[in-house]
């Protein structure tokens, strides 16, 4: 999880103070911005609220309960034959400001209580919705009339999983994302990210 990135990061500088720019589910990869120190962890909130971009891939057909691939099926259900050119179509519907559903694997607090422990006890509880804003969503695949991959620029607050179950339903069957990569928070890339394993080592060099 993200918070296990913060509690390594704490190990390897032996600093107290240490936080990250927005959580990052547990099976995505990409960027995650950490703040070490008093001084950086005060100016957290401010990316945080930074728009972000991801690369995330749709596989249609089956649905999770967590909506994504570390879930248990709960759902199969056929796919019509689809088009890139539907698929496009289908995805400028998204664009702009919309109202989206939490979904009920979230961290979202309701009366004091996360949801995901509210759905881990098969407790179905109404969610709120989010106004968030997808400024960008463009196709960048479709393999065997199953597997969408798409880019995506949002607001903060989005939850990708369910933006990807969203499309699902539109297209007419189910879904679930099987890899989500987030490549861009604010003015922060991908490309200029670093491992865990070389801060480690650039850490340690600038000790020395």
């Amino acid at each position: 999880t993200s918070f296990d990135i913060v509690k390594i990061i704490r190990k390897i500088t032996n600093e107290s103070k240490v936080g990250h720019g927005g959580t990052l589910d547990p099976f995505a990869d990409g960027v995650l911005i950490i703040a070490i120190g008093r001084n950086s962890t005060k100016k957290i909130n401010q990316f945080i609220n930074s728009n972000k971009e991801y690369i995330a891939t749709l596989k249609l057909g089956s649905e999770t309960d967590t909506l994504d691939l570390n879930g248990k099926i709960t759902k199969s259900k056929k796919i019509p034959k689809i088009s890139k050119e539907y698929i496009n179509d289908i995805l400028l519907e998204f664009l702009g400001n919309i109202d989206q559903k939490t979904p009920m694997y979230s961290a979202r607090k309701i009366s004091g209580i996360r949801l995901y422990k509210y759905a881990r006890k098969n407790m179905v509880i109404p969610t709120p919705l989010n106004k968030i804003t997808i400024f960008k969503l463009n196709l960048i695949s479709f393999e065997n009339n199953k597997l969408i991959k798409f880019n995506v620029k949002c607001s903060k607050g989005t939850y990708i999983r369910q933006l990807a179950y969203d499309i699902s339903k539109k297209l007419g069957t189910t879904g679930h994302l099987i890899n989500l990569t987030r490549t861009k928070v604010g003015n922060f890339c991908l490309e200029d990210s670093i491992k865990i394993s070389d801060f480690k080592k650039q850490w340690n060099a600038l000790k020395n």
